[in-house]
């Protein structure tokens, strides 16, 4: 079976040999959260669909799940929508507001 699709990831880490299922991108080699953790900002996704090439870059993107089955390991990944974006800004805001006057957010 062709493996024609390839992700590089924002540190130049390239993770190849890849077979698409679904949304599902699938590895023989394993693949764990770790391979993606602090390396989602920018994503590169190249391959061949229906016999043409396609690169797509994404920014902002995150690990949606990896799940091992006899075949491979499927992994998932989905970009952030603005909305999303605006409230982590905001969640990191009030954050770092609530620390500069010690409140504590978890007990108001």
């Amino acid at each position: 079976m062709e493996k024609p699709w390839k992700i590089t990831l924002s540190d130049g880490t390239e993770i190849k040999d890849l077979r698409k299922n679904g949304n599902n991108f699938v590895s023989e080699t394993e693949i764990t959260e770790n391979d993606f953790k602090g390396k989602l900002s920018k994503v590169i996704i190249e391959g061949k669909e229906d016999g043409q090439k396609v690169k797509e870059e994404y920014e902002h993107m995150e690990l949606v799940q990896v799940v091992q089955y006899e075949d491979g390991y499927y992994f998932i990944l989905r970009e952030l929508s603005e909305r999303e974006l605006k409230d982590e800004k905001i969640q990191s805001n009030l954050d770092y507001l609530a620390m500069m006057v010690d409140v504590d957010l978890e007990e108001v």
